[in-house]
């Protein structure tokens, strides 16, 4: 075999050649230099015939002249050698480094493209990554229906494992969006770092996967999964009624936007139950022609499916839960406002503590605006609260909100208020998401897991991540549309379940059911479900 070294060498051998022609240019001129300065130098009188004395004068101007004339000209020649010789010693520069280059003009989209490569890549994985976990975790529980507990803590401790990776990725993400760090190699770090932990996550599930397999063993009989699964069923379809009568309700009692964010979700509830008894109804068929790898991706189908309604039931019968406890606090929460408002005037009437702010120093008249602000803001929630159906959540949040840049209070009813306001914009938040994963991107995903990191130290800050990453996803599901594969109708309910990412989108059909694992194994189950 050819060595290394050698297989170089034209490369070199070229670049050497450039070398040597600007080198021998160079020479040239300081040759050609060396012949003409005698000449140039030497004086008249001693130099010149006697014949040509009398004209003497007028040759002595010509030669003057010409010496002019070639002094200009070998100095541009010697400059000119000059410059092509730097010019191929840049170029050879550039052929010969490692790391990308081009020239001056394009520096900048060559320094740059690989790191927008970089970061679309640690986006995907983010979302591939949290993908994996949150199927892991759903077909973990339904396995759990049927099988010991101690079977299932390797694969319980792998998810774990992989949910731990996810969140150090997702705080790594947040904080490169915050604009830590600021500097190009520094941030290409931290995108490396993101991919190496989402990576880890799903080594981590991979490594499990074919073992969960065997522990499960639905290839070897679905007969006692497919009746939990229906009795599960049953169960979940009973609810729909409830939802719908609760959601009902909240239209009576509350103003719209108090139960906006589960609009729809009834609907998206008996979606995903028609498509359960489809795939149920197919996994026992296939059982029964003894074909039991396909009936049970049909199962592992229906379960994902089942999860997702009991999601959007519960969604419905938590907010309202919600609602009613935040409506009977707005009344204690306006007292406590009050009580702290009134303290802040406090202490601004006192000589050394007038502009004394919950955890700062401000100057005293920033202080009185911000009282004035809050006791307006106070008078609007009453005038809210008074005038007929209301949003109870929004009308804590605007308390909490309002106070919070006059009062260092760390305890009370305003905190109760506040944990509460934030448990339930998060919680709303990850319902969203869990349902309509495959279509929410990385920027939601992320918000959401900072909220929950947030939750409790951070209440305020933890609502509005969590808002914001409800309307990030909210965003993303419009642009994205309902997938509704033209061979298959929206009433069998594939549509939901492939932007629930109950199924894997294999274009332009749909794909197996995911399944616990990683990326390189969620979609082994890969029998067709039609």
């Amino acid at each position: 075999m050819t060595p290394s070294s050698i297989r170089r060498r034209p490369r070199r051998t070229t670049s050497h050649i450039s070398v040597q022609v600007a080198h021998a240019l160079l020479g040239g001129v300081i040759a050609i230099l060396w012949l003409v300065w005698p000449e140039l130098t030497a004086s008249p009188s001693t130099d010149r015939p006697a014949a040509l004395a009398p004209r003497a004068p007028q040759q002595e101007v010509q030669e003057t002249s010409t010496a002019d004339l070639v002094l200009p000209l070998a100095a541009l020649l010697a400059a000119a050698a000059v410059a092509t010789y730097a010019y191929v010693r840049r170029t050879r520069r550039i052929r010969t480094r490692t790391t990308p280059g081009a020239p001056a003009s394009a520096t900048a989209p060559t320094l740059t493209h690989p790191l927008i490569q970089l970061d679309a890549r640690a986006q995907a994985l983010l979302v591939e990554a949290d993908d994996c976990v949150r199927t892991s975790r759903e077909e973990l529980a339904s396995a759990a229906a049927t099988s010991a507990p101690e079977a299932m803590e390797p694969f319980a401790r792998a998810l774990r494992e992989a949910e731990w990776e996810l969140s150090a990725a997702f705080a790594m993400r947040q904080r490169y969006d915050d604009g830590v760090p600021s500097e190009a190699s520094a941030r290409r770090q931290a995108l490396a770092g993101i991919v190496g932990r989402c990576a880890e996550a799903g080594r981590r599930l991979d490594a499990e996967a074919a073992g969960f397999d065997v522990v499960r063993g639905l290839e070897r009989g679905i007969g006692a999964a497919l009746e939990a699964a229906e009795t599960r069923f049953r169960e979940v379809a009973g609810r729909t009624s409830t939802a719908e009568s609760t959601l009902a309700e909240l239209g009576r009692r509350y103003a719209a936007t108090a139960y906006a964010p589960v609009v729809g979700f009834v609907e998206q509830a008996k979606d995903r139950l028609v498509f359960t008894t489809v795939h149920l109804n197919q996994a026992r068929q296939s059982a029964d022609a003894n074909e039991p790898g396909r009936a049970a991706a049909h199962l592992r189908a229906a379960e994902g499916a089942i999860a997702q309604a009991a999601i959007f039931e519960t969604a419905v019968e938590r907010l309202a839960g919600e609602l009613s406890t935040a409506g009977k606090l707005t009344g204690a929460a306006l007292t406590g406002a009050e009580a702290e408002i009134a303290g802040a005037r406090r202490r601004m009437a006192e000589p050394a503590g007038g502009a004394q702010a919950p955890g700062a120093r401000v100057p005293a008249g920033e202080l009185t605006s911000r009282v004035m602000h809050a006791d307006a803001v106070l008078a609007a929630v009453r005038e809210t609260l008074t005038g007929g159906p209301c949003d109870p959540l929004d009308a804590l949040r605007r308390i909490v909100r309002a106070v919070a840049p006059v009062t260092a209070a760390r305890a009370g009813v305003l905190l109760v208020a506040a944990e509460l306001v934030a448990r339930s914009t998060t919680a709303g938040a990850a319902d969203f998401v869990a349902t309509h994963r495959g279509a929410v991107g990385a920027e939601a995903r992320t918000r959401l897991a900072a909220a929950r990191r947030l939750l409790a130290e951070e209440p305020l800050t933890a609502d509005t991540l969590a808002r914001t990453a409800l309307h990030l996803a909210e965003q993303d599901v419009r642009t994205h549309g309902t997938p509704t594969p033209e061979a298959t109708p929206h009433s069998t309910g594939v549509g939901g379940a492939l932007l629930g990412g109950i199924l894997l989108r294999d274009d332009p059909t749909p794909g197996p059911p995911a399944s616990f694992g990683g990326p390189r194994t969620r979609g082994r189950h890969n029998f067709p479900l039609s």
